[in-house]
């Protein structure tokens, strides 16, 4: 009986340890390297692959209001899926409540499109808010939403109040 007893209690050790174990490994699983605390998610609660991508903020050289200084700022939005999205009804806005929507403009899977401040023409990579003043400052935030005005992405940069 004793050898029985030891038995149990080796098991029941093997098997309260992997417990543990398996406990410890699974964040270390769920990280995938992607930042999913940055991304906001979709109706279905999927993550969504219409993402900000990189910005240009204060345009670069003098802001002397010009069209061409006020297109040098820019705000990439991404889709990161393998499926076209059409962006109708979707909005990028600032701190400001500046807000730009999106017309009917398909943004084909892993392809990107820049969101200028100023006048142009819009293409399949470029579209334009048509404004005449600067959008982007050093310290703002850019917030992406769908066409049912739910958050997909937000970033901001510099320091808010200096």
């Amino acid at each position: 009986m004793s050898a029985s007893r030891t038995t149990r209690r080796v098991l029941a050790t093997v098997v309260a340890s992997a417990a543990v174990l398996g406990a410890a490994a699974l964040p270390a699983a769920a990280a995938d390297g992607r930042d999913h605390g940055r991304h906001g998610h979709g109706m279905t609660g999927k993550h969504s692959t219409i993402m900000i991508g990189k910005v240009q903020y204060d345009s670069p050289g003098r802001d002397d209001r010009s069209n061409r200084s006020l297109n040098g700022e820019w705000v990439e939005v991404k889709n990161t899926g393998k499926k076209p999205v059409n962006l109708r009804g979707y909005t990028l806005t600032d701190r400001q409540g500046n807000r730009y929507h999106f017309r009917n403009l398909r943004l084909d899977g892993h392809a990107s499109v820049k969101v200028h401040t100023g006048k142009g023409k819009d293409t399949a990579h470029d579209v334009y808010q048509d404004r005449t003043n600067y959008v982007w400052d050093h310290r703002d935030a850019a917030t992406l939403r769908n066409e049912h005005g739910r958050i997909l992405d937000s970033q901001s940069w510099g320091r808010k109040g200096r």
